[in-house]
């Protein structure tokens, strides 16, 4: 794809469908990184480091999870701001998403060989911060080169590269017939999937007289966003992380609900096989979303719907704990959250106030991510062990992802 568009111009030229395809596969390779260690390896790995902390499963677990999160919420605004500046002539965003991605692999390498909880827990938390790092600059080319009406198609495809790359994660995690050897398929397919983006696609480079002066203080300050001045910004974000919270309630404890609530034989087994179906469901809806906001050229109703459609299903999860309840609930959750996450994404990039801040603020708004993983554990731990069980952390996601649907409509400034 050439261009001769520079890296503050708001995009009018359409991207093609090899650039969207190595940009997505290049998505794909960081949520391997992720979701391979979140369903299977970092639950097998706290089973067997818990007997000699004193402490259940669950909150070893609870506890490695919310530490890498804290680690994500500052590391993905902050490398966004990082690529914001940065005048490479392999241009703004390329420079992060090589690093981010070799030093996701190395980390990878680490909890693979991880012999208890402390190095359990550096392992993940390097794991954050660099994938981190590629995922500021992978997102951050959406807003840098695709026009604003066909960003609902784009992002859709990025959605459906995060549902495939939990999939190939977790499809990786079980085949590889150990934690070990699981952790080094994960750590190879991150490093290998963003090859074809960034050697086969040049990124936009940012001329050292358009970056301001850098001021430590400046710089610390650019990360809050008053909601005041920007309100729609701020509804945008509260949106995406009450929705994204109900989500993480859901999927946190998926192994043990399985394995201690419905006594599914095979519960690693049975996490593969709701996964699979959430994303057969979610790659139905995820791409044609997109799209028909596109065309309509209106974002709120898509995401109204579709976070009003996942509280329901978590809501008939909490009153319906079966296996087959499982499975009609992971195909209702996909269909929503797939129509979710390709127009929210669209919604948010519509919000962001300056050019020249994309990554940061895109960084900000994607702390509404990597927040709920510190949160829900802490919602989630005390429900499951001491406020009543499952029953109870499914109602409680249900009323906090209406919430998140119900807020949508206080954004303005977009249709």
């Amino acid at each position: 794809m050439t261009s001769t568009a520079t890296a503050l111009d708001e995009p009018v030229e359409r991207v093609g469908r090899g650039w969207t395809a190595a940009l997505s596969l290049a998505n794909v390779a960081i949520w391997v990184g992720w979701y391979g260690p979140l369903q299977i390896l970092l639950a097998r790995q706290a089973e067997d480091f818990a007997p000699g902390t004193g402490m259940s499963k669950e909150t070893l677990l609870a506890w490695v999870t919310g530490a890498g999160a804290v680690v994500s919420l500052a590391a993905n605004p902050f490398f966004g701001a990082l690529s914001d500046r940065t005048t490479a002539r392999w241009g703004r965003r390329t420079p992060w998403i090589v690093a981010g991605s070799a030093g996701g692999s190395l980390s990878l390498l680490l909890l693979a060989g991880a012999g208890g909880l402390w190095l359990m827990t550096l392992g993940w938390c390097l794991v954050q911060l660099t994938l981190n790092a590629s995922f500021a600059a992978v997102t951050a080319a959406v807003p840098d080169r695709v026009p604003r009406l066909q960003r609902g198609s784009v992002g859709g495809w990025l959605g459906a590269a995060q549902i495939l790359g939990a999939v190939a994660g977790t499809g990786l995690a079980t085949a590889a017939g150990g934690i070990a050897a699981g952790y080094v398929a994960c750590a190879v397919f991150a490093a290998a999937g963003v090859l074809p983006y960034v050697l086969r696609y040049p990124d936009l480079r940012l001329e050292t007289a358009n970056r301001p002066p850098w001021h430590g203080r400046s710089f610390l300050r650019g990360f809050w966003l008053s909601p005041r001045r920007y309100p729609d910004f701020a509804w945008a974000w509260l949106t995406r992380f009450l929705i994204n919270l109900s989500n993480a309630l859901v999927i946190l404890y998926l192994l043990y609900y399985l394995r201690d609530r419905l006594r599914y034989d095979d519960p690693e087994h049975g996490v593969l096989i709701l996964t699979a179906v959430n994303s057969v469901t979610l790659l139905a809806t995820v791409v044609v979303g997109g799209v028909w906001s596109d065309r309509v050229g209106r974002r709120k109703p898509f995401v109204r719907w579709s976070g009003a459609l996942m509280a329901a299903a978590t809501a008939l999860l909490a009153a319906w704990q079966t296996w087959p309840g499982a499975i009609v609930v992971a195909a209702l959750l996909g269909l929503a959250l797939g129509v979710f996450m390709s127009v929210d994404f669209a919604l948010m990039t519509d919000v962001l106030p300056k050019a020249l801040d994309r990554g940061k603020d895109l960084g900000v708004i994607n702390v509404a991510n990597a927040l709920p993983q510190v949160a829900a554990p802490a919602v989630a731990a005390p429900i499951v062990t001491h406020l009543g069980g499952y029953r109870v952390l499914y109602a409680v996601a249900a009323v906090i992802g209406l919430a998140g649907a119900v807020f949508v409509d206080r954004i303005r400034g977009v249709d």
